[in-house]
């Protein structure tokens, strides 16, 4: 048994601290959509329609738009093209349904425009999965084995992990930037106002998991080197 990676209280409390910041966040935004999802946008357009017009604006004439079931499930698919908008988005007519529907037409002409992070986000994806299928298994497999190259190993494929959720940021924090942008120039002011809060709340929670996930690193890293001593 690898008894270097005993009960430690201050893993607890980082746990506790993440599921906390998780949790705040999470309901930020749903009270943030929620506010705004009742105000009805004064364009009159569904969500759908006014990502259609921002993709035909930016030159992103080949993207589709479909449904998807959920909620806040929304999010533009590289691999098809297309922009998979939630029922309450695709068809309704409020401000938060605007303001989403161009924050996905927003990664769909980063796609087009080849924006560079975004680029690199997609050909993460693969790594990001295998890595944090495998990395909590081959941790534990490591302590139970008492085999510190497997300890290491797994530290390795949580670090790509953690890479997704900081490259994640300025993909995110861009799609809104171009939503933000396109709603300043063709939506009304309503709209800009209410993608700002909105958007700003959904950026939040990817800060927390890029945060949560950076601070895990940290512990597992230090924990490592304190049990080799």
């Amino acid at each position: 048994m690898y008894y270097g990676y005993g009960f430690d209280m201050s893993y607890l409390i980082l746990t506790l601290v993440t599921m906390v910041l998780g949790m705040a966040t999470q309901a930020y935004i749903r009270r943030t959509y929620n506010k705004w999802s009742q105000v009805p946008s004064p364009g009159g357009y569904t969500g759908a329609e006014m990502a259609q017009r921002m993709l035909q604006t930016s030159g992103a004439t080949s993207v589709g738009i479909g449904r998807v079931s959920g909620y806040l499930t929304d999010h533009y698919d590289p691999r098809d093209n297309n922009l998979h908008l939630s029922e309450q988005n695709f068809t309704g007519g409020s401000v938060a349904s605007v303001a989403v529907a161009c924050h996905e037409a927003g990664h769909a002409v980063q796609t087009a425009q080849g924006y560079v992070f975004g680029n690199l986000r997609t050909a993460l994806v693969p790594v990001a999965n295998l890595s944090q299928q495998l990395w909590s298994l081959l941790f534990f497999a490591g302590i139970m084995l008492n085999v510190m190259g497997l300890v290491r190993a797994a530290i390795a494929l949580f670090a790509f992990s953690v890479l997704f959720h900081v490259v994640t940021l300025p993909v995110e924090i861009d799609a809104s930037r171009r939503a933000v942008a396109y709603l300043s120039q063709y939506g009304t002011a309503l709209d800009q106002q209410g993608a700002r809060e909105v958007l700003t709340a959904a950026a939040l929670t990817y800060v927390a998991a890029a945060l949560s996930s950076l601070l895990q690193l940290l512990y597992l890293m230090s924990r490592t080197r304190r049990s080799e001593r």
